[in-house]
């Protein structure tokens, strides 16, 4: 296949799912539609509707890393995690409100939050460099989305899909890296109160900062870097929840707080 056409699916596939995601329509697997997609492709259809979104006026404001968890990744057949952009409108205030026509299907997970300053670019970027360049770590809840119908996701989906981001919300107290030892950080979800499961730090790839390692290693493949005041989701401590309209979900996390968002009716 000429790189013209693949050029032209690129962008095809990339109309497809901003609309599935303007008209909040969950749709079919880009899998199923081409079988033969290859992860490369699906970055480049990723990078396709984040550059779509900057041009019509979005900021990026960071980065996301998924499937850091063995099970996630045995479940879908790889050895890696992948990643996805965070842009302004995926904010959502610390005890905030999340309306319905925000998301689709949402899930959510609890995770440590790394705010950079100074850049990361890959290759060969360390553990080291990435707590050298953390300014502070947060808690944090990502709202997970799919714009594939009823979670129908291969590897290519998702990361054609940006890597299932929805939202994301952040706790309000910043606190240094040299305070806290990431592994070890114990974390409780809750849902209305009630305890749905519990992580711990070393559930990212056994240490969040490896993560953020990885993803700045990563993105030297396609020429992008880690840049300073960015947020870097390092990826879920444990398994993510169904969210239903009226749940309030809190994430606590050893030393660094909590962080809690609501959904509207």
């Amino acid at each position: 296949m000429s790189e013209k056409i693949i050029g032209e699916e690129v962008k095809e596939f990339s109309k497809y799912l901003m609309k599935a995601e303007r008209d909040q329509k969950a749709i079919t697997p880009l899998t199923e539609i081409k079988p033969d997609i290859t992860v490369n492709e699906a970055y480049l259809v990723q990078l396709e509707t984040v550059t779509k979104k900057v041009d019509y006026g979005s900021t990026i404001v960071g980065k996301k890393i998924g499937l850091t968890s063995i099970a996630m990744q045995e479940l879908l057949g790889v050895g890696e995690p992948d990643y996805g952009h965070l842009l302004d409108y995926m904010a959502v205030d610390h005890k905030g409100t999340i309306t319905s026509n925000q998301v689709i299907q949402p899930r959510v997970e609890g995770e440590i939050a790394f705010i950079l300053n100074k850049e990361l670019k890959g290759p060969n970027v360390t553990v080291e460099q990435v707590l050298q360049a953390t300014d502070y770590v947060l808690p944090a809840l990502e709202i997970v989305d799919s714009r594939i119908a009823d979670w129908k996701i291969k590897l290519e989906d998702t990361i054609a899909d940006n890597a299932s981001s929805g939202l994301f919300v952040l706790g309000d107290t910043p606190i240094s890296v040299e305070k806290v030892d990431l592994p070890q950080l114990n974390m409780k979800l809750y849902r209305n109160g009630e305890l749905m499961n519990t992580g711990k730090g070393s559930a990212a790839l056994e240490d969040p900062a490896y993560c953020v390692a990885w993803l700045a290693n990563k993105l030297a493949d396609y020429n992008l870097s880690l840049e300073p005041g960015e947020v870097i989701l390092s990826g879920a401590l444990s398994a993510a929840i169904f969210a239903q309209p009226g749940d309030e979900f809190t994430a606590e996390i050893d030393v660094l707080g909590s962080v809690s968002v609501k959904f509207g009716r």
